[in-house]
């Protein structure tokens, strides 16, 4: 009977660890995913802006970006700068 108690604690005691063990584990992976996906997230600069040509919304990684301002493409910003340069006169 001293036996069975002696083995039913040492079994709840390594089930408890092996519980414990799991969930710190599992804690610890989401904290490291989680980490991983800030800096994908900054990195990556997937930011939306807006062409001040034609207000077209894109990734800023494919916009381009002259004098402070954001454009959709190459011709857009010409015309723009343009528009500007007779503003100005």
């Amino acid at each position: 009977m001293n036996l069975l108690i002696i083995r039913l604690i040492i079994f709840a005691v390594l089930f408890f660890a092996g519980l414990k063990l799991y969930r710190m584990y599992r804690e610890w992976k989401l904290d490291r995913e989680e980490l991983l996906d800030h800096d994908t997230d900054d990195s990556d600069a997937n930011q939306i802006v807006r062409c001040t040509y034609c207000k077209v919304h894109l990734p800023e990684t494919d916009a381009l970006r002259e004098r402070g301002e954001w454009f959709c493409s190459s011709a857009h910003r010409d015309k723009y700068l343009e528009e500007q340069k007779s503003d100005d006169q």
